[in-house]
């Protein structure tokens, strides 16, 4: 599928939304689970907001439609691959036409923890399909960058242990038992959505980041990348600043 310009729609267009009438900027934040999106996430808004932006920020499982619903039917430990898929697809559609696609009219800097590509690389790494996956969720918006905290799996293990302490259900993929316990089936199932992500990010154009780096380093790094999506409203400043010399 060829990346078409940002905010541009991948596949079929939402109805009654016009991508020219969205000025502000979507940025996504991927990775695997206990990568440090989150935290990047946080620093971001903050850092955004110092620099007089509008943020949004979100995420999945968020959205009024689904996001309780998700929390609920994942309590019982009971749902299968496509029907996880079919809720975080419908929640992730409920936020795009109810929150993000507002926020971008209105001029914001939405900032995703997660998008589309997660909920790809779960699927694929669960044993569905990846072109149906791909039409599946073909209504989303092209982001103006997509930036992949990228770690190997040693290194989430041993996030997971010095931050939680505990590995989670899901996260572990004990849904489908990819190992005989929650060490062994994280290993196995976030060494899957991490070789679907990494065949993901030079189709949809992720720019990688070594998340086994420090946080501050990681937030740097992000900070000069984003800092060049807004590159006119520096060149006013600066004039601004010449003028009053």
């Amino acid at each position: 599928m060829p990346i078409p310009p940002p905010l541009q729609f991948y596949n079929e267009p939402l109805p009654g939304v016009d991508p020219a009438e969205l000025q502000g900027k979507l940025i996504v934040i991927e990775g695997p689970d206990s990568v440090g999106r989150s935290t990047q996430v946080s620093k971001l808004r903050a850092w955004l907001e110092q620099r007089g932006h509008a943020v949004l920020d979100t995420g999945l499982a968020r959205g009024a439609l689904a996001g309780k619903g998700i929390a609920d039917a994942k309590e019982g430990n009971t749902l299968g691959p496509v029907t996880m898929t079919m809720f975080y697809v419908t929640d992730f559609a409920d936020r795009l036409e109810n929150e993000i696609v507002p926020a971008l009219r209105a001029g914001f800097v939405v900032i995703t923890d997660r998008y589309i590509f997660s909920l790809m690389a779960r699927g694929i790494a669960r044993g569905e399909d990846a072109v149906w996956l791909e039409k599946l969720a073909g209504f989303a918006l092209v982001p103006h960058a997509v930036y992949y905290l990228r770690a190997d799996v040693p290194t989430l293990v041993s996030r997971v242990v010095m931050g939680r302490g505990s590995f989670d259900f899901w996260e572990s993929g004990m849904d489908l038992r990819f190992g005989p316990d929650m060490y062994d089936s994280f290993i196995r199932y976030q060494t899957r959505v991490i070789r679907a992500l990494d065949r993901m990010s030079k189709k949809y154009e992720f720019k990688s980041i070594d998340a086994s780096k420090p946080a501050d380093q990681i937030f740097r790094e992000l900070q000069r990348s984003i800092g060049e999506l807004f590159p006119a409203k520096r060149t006013v400043a600066k004039k601004r600043r010449s003028a009053s010399a």
